[in-house]
């Protein structure tokens, strides 16, 4: 596991996991987009719109995920004895 964290991308990663989470979600769900889309016949600026939505809904997505971190942040303070 060491030997993994010394790659640049996966220290990237690690030092920015929601961005991180935003990108590879967006990747994945364009090249379900594109699989699924491409014998529709789509114009270039309905391919473009398609993509931009897709790529801000993984954002939205990550955003959403991410409140349960914070509420996860919240139970860890809260739950802490107070010296």
């Amino acid at each position: 596991m060491n030997q993994l964290a010394k790659i640049p991308p996966v220290q990237w990663a690690m030092r920015h996991p929601r961005l991180a989470a935003w990108i590879v979600l967006s990747l994945g769900m364009v090249i379900l987009l594109v699989v699924e889309a491409r014998d529709v016949g789509l114009l270039a600026t309905q391919w473009l719109a398609l993509v931009v939505a897709t790529v801000l809904v993984a954002g939205a997505c990550v955003w959403i995920i991410s409140w349960e971190d914070s509420d996860e942040a919240t139970d860890t303070a809260e739950s802490k004895p107070a010296e």
